[in-house]
């Protein structure tokens, strides 16, 4: 009787440790996937959403006392297309068993900055009777689009 019991009780308590293995990974998969997620997202659409227009506006006129001297231009975004872009590349790469929410916080369009946080809820479950219980996770992220070179004209 006693050696039954004890195997009564490592089903259960291997039953346990899969449910609760299962929950904590289904959890940490939807933390990472948003995570990398929104970062290559916001970065994509902030180089796609680029106004070039004013950005040649505001390159000055090349001249010949100018020509070799390192041209001081400015980025400026199209906060719709940004939103519309990162929205886009969010669809084409989601999980579709999951929900999400995506929230914009702060969005300059000059200098080109913006703040985006993504919801992600996990899968209902039913853990040990106690209903229904919803995991969520949340990645936010600030996203400044800046560059390191210099402009030069070609030719140079």
């Amino acid at each position: 009787m006693k050696e039954s019991m004890w195997g009564y009780w490592i089903i259960i308590l291997g039953i346990a440790i899969l449910s609760v293995m299962m929950l904590l990974q289904n959890y940490s998969t939807t933390d990472e996937q948003s995570f990398f997620l929104t970062k290559e997202n916001l970065s994509s659409a902030m180089r796609e959403s680029i106004d070039y227009g004013y950005y040649a506006d505001t390159l000055p006129v090349v001249t010949t006392e100018n020509y070799d001297k390192p041209v001081d231009a400015k980025f400026k975004i199209n906060r719709e297309k940004l939103i519309e872009n990162f929205i886009r590349r969010f669809a084409e790469t989601v999980d579709i068993n999951k929900t999400y929410t995506i929230n914009f916080y702060y969005i300059s369009e000059m200098p080109p900055a913006a703040s985006v946080e993504i919801l992600a809820y996990a899968n209902s479950s039913s853990f040990a009777g106690t209903g229904e219980l919803q995991v969520s996770s949340s990645s936010r992220f600030t996203g400044i689009l800046y560059t390191t070179e210099q402009y030069k004209p070609s030719g140079s």
